[in-house]
């Protein structure tokens, strides 16, 4: 036997928003007394983040900045990896993206200086290409 519904849609919908307004009533009274039960720790929060924003304002406004940093070529690298002045100078033209003539004409020497300088830096810094050798001593800080 079956049992079917006296009530519309419109009736089911009634008793639904009803027992959704009862459950949010009781949802607010329960809410309102945990309000009422835990003042002090609301007010003692309260305080405590007003003291925080002071702490940052001040922070931000008293204490000097930190600058960017001076790059100085990592001097103790260069030197642990046995990097000449001059191989250094030729480090820092490969790192600008000259070429080898470039690089020559700069620095007044000759072509074959310049390979061999280059070749003594692929074998400090282990590449076997300019751009590895010129990441390498990026990531050593050696050049910008």
């Amino acid at each position: 036997m079956a049992c079917r519904l006296s009530h519309g849609w419109p009736t089911i919908a009634l008793y639904g928003g009803a027992l959704a307004l009862g459950t949010a009533a009781l949802q607010w009274l329960d809410y309102q007394r945990m309000v009422r039960s835990n003042s002090d720790d609301v007010v003692i929060f309260v305080i405590a983040l007003a003291f925080l924003a002071l702490g940052v304002f001040a922070g931000m406004r008293l204490l000097p900045r930190a600058g960017p940093r001076a790059f100085d070529g990592n001097p103790a690298g260069r030197e642990a990896l046995g990097i000449s002045p001059r191989e250094y100078e030729v480090l820092l033209e490969l790192a600008a993206g000259r070429s080898n003539k470039e690089i020559a004409r700069a620095l007044g020497v000759s072509p074959n200086t310049v390979k061999t300088h280059v070749a003594r830096l692929y074998a400090k810094l282990k590449a076997t290409r300019r751009t590895d050798a010129v990441a390498k001593a990026r990531a050593l800080g050696i050049v910008r």
